[in-house]
């Protein structure tokens, strides 16, 4: 048996361990995606070496570029259907194939190609699994944006750091705290109430927020940064979206020609939008505590479900509005948790190991 009286990590699962206690691993840190952070543990940022150490006092710069990134992803909705009347599957298909040659271009100025030439086949694999995801989620995204179903959007992307919980549950056998277990229970009560409203199970919210779960969990796998991660998933699902660009064209149903240059302008950029609020959150979750980034995510949703009510202006009757007051009562709890463990101080029981505080 091996002596677990000393930290261990998982490099397959990177799963940090110490007494039989798991910890939750970070998107964004060190030289993956995914840093180790405790339950319980001080506000924590990434290092360059992907541990975690305290965090005195906010990054200004960090906290900017977590805003920035979330603003963005909030405004989604606005974009893409400005670039109607392509359907949604082109949509995708451009967005995929110009993010990914984007970062092939940001790569190769950075000389980051080794770390891809290091992967292992599993990581390959991973790899494309996290494109595949990324994949259903981003398309299923545009297409609900295009039918007016903004809302639905909105709760999938507040419904997500929960599906993330319940993941850890499933995947890492984690224990939760009371707290989870009620937050989890809200929401399911808030998707059965939706769901009585509407008269159906709000099935895109649902898929949105379990793909967006799943892509995180494999992403924290891998031992790339931001960059190298969204260059790797390129390579996968990129020479497919071009593929597809080309055979609409070819068919006589794309829209890359016959409709101007702003449209074709709009089509590129959908790349460098996509690319941007990634790498700024890869900066962000540098430079900024965990539970700092825990309470700004949520600003993606919240301007999604503004947009949807008051731009689009989707339908809220008051059962509607009774779920996500029970979802929103839910992240609350989940939150004020978070915040209360960050900020709870907890002594080192391995001074060497000095980013690391025991759950």
């Amino acid at each position: 048996m091996e002596d677990e009286s000393h930290p261990r990590i998982s490099r397959h699962n990177r799963e940090f361990i110490t007494n039989g206690r798991s910890v939750l691993i970070v998107p964004g840190c060190g030289t993956g995606t995914g840093g180790q952070h405790h339950r319980g543990a001080h506000p924590l940022r990434c290092s360059d070496d992907g541990v975690t150490s305290p965090a005195p006092s906010l990054d200004g710069r960090g906290v900017a570029s977590a805003v920035g990134a979330y603003t963005i992803w909030g405004m989604f909705p606005a974009f893409w259907p400005l670039l109607e009347p392509a359907a949604p599957v082109e949509v995708l298909a451009h967005r995929i194939a110009w993010t990914a040659l984007l970062m092939v271009g940001v790569l190769t100025v950075l000389r980051g190609w080794a770390a891809l030439r290091a992967l292992s086949l599993r990581s390959w694999l991973m790899a494309a699994a996290a494109a595949g995801l990324i994949t259903v989620n981003w398309g299923l995204f545009i297409a609900s944006v295009f039918i007016g179903r903004v809302v639905e959007v909105a709760l999938g992307y507040f419904i997500s750091p929960l599906f993330s919980v319940l993941l850890g549950i499933l995947v890492l056998r984690e224990r939760l705290r009371p707290a989870h277990w009620a937050a989890l229970a809200l929401a399911t009560a808030a998707v059965a109430v939706i769901a009585v409203e509407n008269g159906r199970v709000p099935w895109l919210a649902l898929v949105l927020g379990s793909t967006f779960g799943m892509y995180g969990l494999i992403k924290k796998t891998l031992p790339l940064d931001t960059v190298s991660g969204l260059t790797a998933e390129g390579l996968v699902i990129g020479p497919l979206a071009l593929a597809t660009v080309v055979w609409f064209e070819v068919a006589g149903s794309g829209t890359l020609t016959g409709h101007g240059a702003g449209h074709v302008l709009l089509l590129l950029v959908g790349g460098p939008v996509t690319a941007v609020p990634m790498l700024l959150y890869g900066a962000a979750a540098r430079r900024v505590p965990l539970s700092t980034i825990g309470v700004l995510m949520y600003l993606n949703p919240t301007l999604q479900f503004l947009w949807g009510v008051l731009v689009v202006g989707e339908d809220m009757p008051a059962t509607r509005w009774v779920g996500f007051v029970l979802v929103w009562v839910a992240l609350l709890i989940f939150t004020v948790d978070l915040l209360r463990q960050s900020r709870s101080p907890r002594p080192n029981p391995h001074p060497r190991e000095s980013g690391y505080i025991r759950a």
